[in-house]
């Protein structure tokens, strides 16, 4: 990365406190050594040592590039593995600060160069993301198997439309019948023979949940997934939107966990 300006004392305060609660004492010394910062704070708190060796970095080298050879090592992505909400907190925490120099730290682990916040409330519409949004709703993994690299450009306008996408995928997968949309879901999920059944379709009450969720599957792909792929994106919601669809998205992956193959596909003889 190209030499970047110094940031000021309170965004140095801000960067360290985030810091100070993504690891242990011991976890802070192990980079250090390795990323060649020494420690001459004198302080014991975390988020003290941090601040007072990243003052002293940039008093030294008139940059602050080895405050972020520092983050990247030490918020790299491989250390939050099984902890990914975890992760993406400390990021967006850090990115709101980070948006004053015009900087954006990806959730793939590397630098981005973006426009310079000027206000908090800018920056801190910046940090805004899908993932902050799910908070208390779980997040299906299938969504993110099938759109990760938007996600990872905080993309979510086409992260939408690959998770709709990748919904019919897992359908085919599961049953090896090759259609799609509504053809798809209407051989796959019928009454009389069914090849996915999403329960034992022994009661009027079971037939007619098992026909309102392939409903919403159908519903999906026409609400969702067709307009995104022939409407212009300056008519779609963004974000708010993307964090309904996902809900969605996420509640039929789940019921498709449950669902039972009564026989595979392949064809609609």
């Amino acid at each position: 990365m190209s030499r970047i300006e110094r940031f000021s004392e309170g965004q140095i305060e801000a960067i360290a406190k985030v810091l100070g609660e993504c690891g242990s004492g011991t976890d802070i010394s192990r980079v250090l050594s390795d990323r060649g910062l020494i420690d001459n704070s004198g302080q014991s708190t975390k988020w003290r040592r941090l601040y007072g060796i990243f003052l002293e970095y940039q008093r030294t080298n008139a940059c602050a590039n080895g405050i972020l050879d520092f983050i990247q090592s030490f918020v790299t992505p491989s250390r939050f593995v099984g902890r990914s909400e975890e992760f993406e907190l400390h990021r967006r925490e850090l990115n709101a600060v980070l948006a004053f120099s015009g900087l954006e730290y990806g959730a793939d682990g590397q630098w981005r160069k973006i426009d310079a916040a000027r206000t908090i409330d800018e920056a801190e519409q910046r940090a805004r993301t899908i993932r902050a949004m799910f908070q208390g709703r779980a997040m299906h993994p299938e969504v993110i198997r099938y759109c990760q690299s938007e996600l990872l450009q905080d993309n979510y306008f086409h992260a939408v439309f690959e998770a709709t996408k990748g919904l019919a995928q897992r359908i085919r997968d599961l049953t090896n019948v090759q259609e799609d949309g509504a053809a798809l879901v209407d051989y796959v999920f019928s009454i009389d023979r069914p090849v996915l059944a999403f329960n034992t379709l022994q009661t009027h009450s079971e037939k007619s949940e098992h026909k309102g969720f392939a409903t919403l599957i159908k519903g999906c792909f026409a609400a969702v997934r067709n307009p995104l792929a022939h409407e212009p994106k300056l008519l779609w919601k963004g974000v708010d939107d993307a964090a309904d669809y996902f809900t969605l998205i996420s509640l039929l992956h789940r019921k498709l966990d449950d669902c039972v193959v009564v026989r595979m596909g392949g064809g609609q003889s």
